[in-house]
C-alpha cells in the first residue's frame, strides 16, 4: 500500500497539480479494476444463493467502479492549468468528482433500500453456497485494503474526493460483512433476515453518502479558513518587521493548491513607506512558496503614540469583557474640541449571542463610561477563520 503512495507522491509537493492529478488518477484505475472483478464475482454470488442483498451489493459494486471512473476523470480535469475561461484553474473539479461520488453511493442506498423493502414484504429462501461464501470474504479484505489505500492517499493529499471513496470503501466492507453474517444465519439458524439485513446496509450506505456530500459541498458553497493555518499565517506576516498586526483575512479556496487570501495589515504611519511596501511584496512570496497561496495585503497605517495605545488597551479589554471571543483592530482617534471620537472594528464570531446592532451599543455604552468626551464609533466585522472546537 505504501509503495503505491510513494509511487504517487515521488518525493513531491502533496498541493503541486501534478501531484494530486496522479494520486487521483491511481486511485481511480485501481478503484475501477477491483470494482469490476467484485461485481462479476458478487454477481455470481447473488445468482448461487438467489439473493437480493448480495445482488443489491455486486450493483453497488459496479456503482463503484463508476465513481472510480468519475474520480479519475476528475482529477485529471482539476490538473489542467488555468486558461481564459478559467484564470483560477480547474481544482474545484476534484471536489465536484467527490461531490459526484457522493451523489452516487445515496444512490446505490436508495435503490437498495427499495429492493430490501420488497424483499421484507414478500421474502424468498436464500440458498446458501460455500462458493458465495468465500467470494463475500475476499470482497471485505478487498474493500477493506481498498479503504486503507485511499484513507492513505486523502491523508496524503489532503483531498475531500479521496476521503469520500475512502469512506465507500468502509461502508462496502460494512455492508458485505452484513450479508456474509446474515447468509451464514439464515443457511445454520433458518433466520429469514436477508431483507432486513439488506435494510441495514442502506442505511448504513445511506450515512455514508452523506457525510461524503457534505465533505465536498462545504469547500464548494465556501467554508472558514483552518484555524491551524491561520495561525501559521499569523505567525509568518508578524514575524516581519513592521507589521503590528493584521486583520480581516479573506481566504477562497479554488481547489487544493490553489487558493487566494487577502489581508489587512497594520503598520506605523510613520514608517518609511517605500521599505513597507517591499516587506510586503517578500511576505506575499512567502505565503505563496509556502501554502501556494496567492495574497493581496492592504496596508493599513497606524498611530501608536502613547495616549493612542492606552486608549485603544482600554477599550481592547472592555471588548474582551463582553466576551473573550470579540477583539479590536483598525483602532484610531480624533479629538475635537468638545468631545474626542474613538473609532475602531470589532470582530464578532458568526452565532454570537448578540446583534450587530447590540454589540455596537453595549461597546458604545462602556466607552462613554470611561469619559463623557468619548463617543465611539463601530463597525462590525465577522470572523472568517475556522471557530476553535471544543475538546
Amino acid at each position: 500500500m505504501n509503495v503505491f503512495i510513494n509511487f504517487c507522491l515521488r518525493g513531491g509537493d502533496p498541493q503541486a497539480p501534478e501531484v494530486r492529478q496522479r494520486c487521483g488518477v491511481l486511485s481511480g484505475g485501481i478503484g475501477v479494476g477491483l470494482n469490476l472483478l467484485l461485481f462479476l464475482a458478487k454477481l455470481l454470488a447473488g445468482i448461487l444463493t438467489a439473493s437480493i442483498a448480495v445482488t443489491a451489493d455486486a450493483f453497488n459494486n459496479l456503482s463503484d467502479a463508476a465513481s472510480s471512473i468519475v474520480t479519475l476523470v476528475g482529477f485529471r480535469l482539476a490538473g489542467r492549468a488555468a486558461d481564459e475561461e478559467h484564470p483560477f484553474g480547474h481544482g474545484r473539479m476534484e471536489y465536484l468528482a467527490g461531490l459526484a461520488v457522493s451523489m452516487l453511493i445515496l444512490l446505490v442506498g436508495v435503490e437498495l433500500g427499495k429492493s430490501s423493502l420488497e424483499k421484507i414484504l414478500h421474502p424468498e429462501p436464500v440458498v446458501f453456497s460455500a462458493l458465495s461464501a468465500g467470494i463475500l470474504a475476499v470482497s471485505v479484505g478487498v474493500k477493506l485494503w481498498m479503504f486503507f489505500f485511499n484513507r492513505g492517499l486523502s491523508k496524503a493529499i489532503q483531498s475531500a474526493a479521496l476521503s469520500a471513496t475512502a469512506a465507500d470503501s468502509l461502508s462496502d466492507a460494512v455492508a458485505t460483512t452484513t450479508l456474509l453474517l446474515g447468509l451464514l444465519a439464515g443457511h445454520f439458524f433458518r433466520l429469514p433476515l436477508d431483507g432486513w439485513l439488506g435494510l441495514a446496509v442502506a442505511l448504513f450506505i445511506l450515512r455514508a453518502g452523506w457525510g461524503a456530500a457534505k465533505d465536498t459541498i462545504d469547500p464548494l458553497l465556501g467554508r472558514p479558513m483552518d484555524r491551524a493555518l491561520a495561525a501559521d499565517i499569523d505567525r509568518i506576516v508578524l514575524g516581519h518587521d513592521y507589521i503590528l498586526g493584521i486583520h480581516d483575512l479573506v481566504y477562497h479556496d479554488y481547489g487544493p493548491g490553489r487558493a487566494m487570501m487577502s489581508l489587512h495589515a497594520e503598520v506605523p504611519a510613520d514608517g518609511d513607506f517605500l521599505e513597507i511596501h517591499d516587506v510586503i511584496d517578500h511576505i506575499e512570496r512567502e505565503l505563496k512558496a509556502r501554502h501556494h497561496i496567492e495574497t493581496s495585503i492592504h496596508m493599513d497605517p497606524v498611530v501608536r503614540d502613547g495616549r493612542t495605545e492606552a486608549l485603544r488597551q482600554q477599550v481592547a479589554e472592555l471588548a474582551r469583557q463582553l466576551d473573550p471571543d470579540l477583539s479590536i483592530h483598525d483602532f484610531r482617534i480624533t479629538a475635537g474640541p468638545i468631545h474626542t471620537n474613538i473609532l475602531f472594528d470589532v470582530v464578532v464570531p458568526y452565532g454570537f449571542r448578540l446583534s450587530d446592532g447590540e454589540v455596537r451599543g453595549e461597546l458604545s455604552s462602556r466607552v462613554k463610561e470611561l469619559s463623557d468626551r468619548y463617543f465611539a464609533v463601530i463597525q462590525v466585522d465577522h470572523s472568517y477563520v475556522e471557530k476553535q472546537k471544543m475538546p
